[in-house]
């Protein structure tokens, strides 16, 4: 369910970047939709929360949704970079999608998400 991670960055402590191919064949394009499949927001926090748990927050959960904003769709074999930002004194993990276009990145979705453990 997860997709195939090209590469992962991680200067600081509490941020990472990780870039993704979205494989056609991966379960979460299945049925959404028949027409042009696109990645849903729900899988979208799903990898969020999952890299940010084995990454940034070990021992951390989801508490709440801040915000979300899903700008524009991710099709199948995108590649996108998903950016984390862990901010303890706030509990509050800011996530980005970006999709590559070239060299340029365009943003895809983000949001913020309220961790607790």
């Amino acid at each position: 369910m997860k997709p195939h991670e090209i590469e992962r960055h991680q200067a600081l402590p509490h941020q990472a970047e990780i870039v993704l191919q979205l494989d056609p064949s991966l379960f979460w394009f299945s049925g959404h939709f028949s027409v042009q499949p696109l990645l849903p927001g729900v899988a979208q926090l799903n990898w969020a929360m999952d890299y940010a748990t084995t990454l940034l927050v070990p021992g951390w959960r989801f508490h709440s949704i801040q915000n979300v904003k899903f700008q524009s769709p991710l099709l199948p074999e995108a590649t996108v970079t998903l950016s984390l930002s862990w901010q303890e004194a706030r509990q509050m993990l800011t996530f980005s999608y970006q999709r590559h276009d070239g060299d340029v990145r365009h943003t895809a979705s983000s949001g913020k998400i309220r961790l607790c453990r």
